[in-house]
């Protein structure tokens, strides 16, 4: 009995360490040890201790979840651990500027074949399709490729 205990503890603080060594190997390890301590009550108990070792063990990982995820976010140690705000950002191109294609602009930085160009007043991220240009070069729009212009030389 002690066995199956000890198996369930580990496992659950294998889980539990999950959100401080991210990458899912220990909660996998930890749900394996918990897996053990279920087979180790099957082979001490028969099928109906496996199945009441299971029961407990599901409820023991609801309770650990329920202390990581509810309360463990409201302390202290816990707010420097979770992300409570959500990233919003634009880019500097909208994708519904059409009207840009076919302008002239200069560019910003070397493009080699990446750099920034000046169109309307704003930066924005472009692609040269002529490769290499040299900065403060007056370059044509030429078309959109998700978050950058396409350019060429004129």
């Amino acid at each position: 009995m002690t066995t199956i205990v000890i198996f369930f503890v580990v496992g659950v603080l294998f889980i539990a360490a999950e959100v401080f060594l991210p990458g899912g190997i220990v909660g996998a390890i930890g749900g394996l040890v918990i897996i053990g301590g279920v087979v180790q009550a099957y082979s001490e108990f028969g099928a109906q201790g496996a199945f009441i070792a299971a029961i407990f063990a599901v409820l023991l990982l609801i309770a650990a979840f329920y202390l990581e995820f509810k309360v463990l976010p409201n302390t202290r140690m816990g707010s420097s651990l979770f992300l409570r705000d959500s990233v919003k950002a634009k880019t500097g191109y909208s994708l519904a500027a059409d009207e840009i294609v076919g302008q002239i602009c200069t560019t910003v930085t070397t493009m080699c074949p990446t750099g920034t160009v000046m169109v309307n007043g704003k930066k924005l991220e472009a692609f040269s399709k002529s490769g290499f240009i040299e900065k403060n070069t007056e370059v044509r729009v030429t078309g959109r490729d998700n978050f950058r212009i396409l350019v060429s030389k004129i």
